[in-house]
């Protein structure tokens, strides 16, 4: 069963060699912005990188709203980093645009598993949590697989702008009725 975990030193190896075979310009919810990803496998820029991401989820860091990563894994070996995923609290003005609530990545040698599409529902579920109940998703146009993992997840397709997708998933309210939103 795949799971969402909160980054962690135990499991930074793995995550390092899930950035390692995805292309840096596929990097979508690794939240490594700032960092130089091959500095990440020392254990003190790591460790900045983790304190900095702790702080992220309550106040917002360096210019970006507040949000949380989580690392993706598979009960079945919970030490192997399958992917990323990275949960926007709120929306500005760029992320209305062009970033959305939601970015993921999957390294390719767990893709066409349904990894992203199980991570993609549970952080769903996170932001329906956090009371969001209209999510906006974005891909790529040429990423087929992305678009389908969406709609996977009754994502709606609002437009295309530019080369993104724009997606909206409305959310339960959590009581039972869909939101007003």
């Amino acid at each position: 069963m795949i799971s969402l975990v909160l980054p962690d030193h135990a499991r930074r190896d793995s995550w390092l060699a899930a950035i390692d075979e995805i292309d840096a310009a596929d990097l979508h919810g690794f939240s490594t912005f700032g960092f130089d990803v091959h500095e990440l496998g020392d254990p003190d820029v790591f460790d900045l990188w983790l304190q900095r991401e702790i702080r992220q989820r309550t106040e917002g860091q360096d210019g970006f709203v507040p949000a949380t990563v989580w690392w993706i894994i598979d009960d079945s070996n919970p030490t192997e980093v399958l992917g990323s995923i990275h949960l926007r609290h709120e929306l500005n003005e760029v992320l209305l645009a062009e970033g959305g609530h939601i970015g993921y990545a999957v390294r390719p040698s767990a893709r066409g598993r349904g990894v992203a599409t199980a991570a993609l529902k549970l952080c769903l579920e996170e932001a329906r949590r956090r009371g969001i109940v209209k999510v906006l998703v974005v891909c790529e146009t040429g990423n087929s697989a992305s678009g389908r993992t969406i709609l996977a997840a009754d994502g709606v397709l609002e437009n295309v702008h530019g080369t993104l997708e724009r997606y909206w998933i409305e959310l339960d309210d959590g009581r039972g009725g869909e939101s007003a939103a």
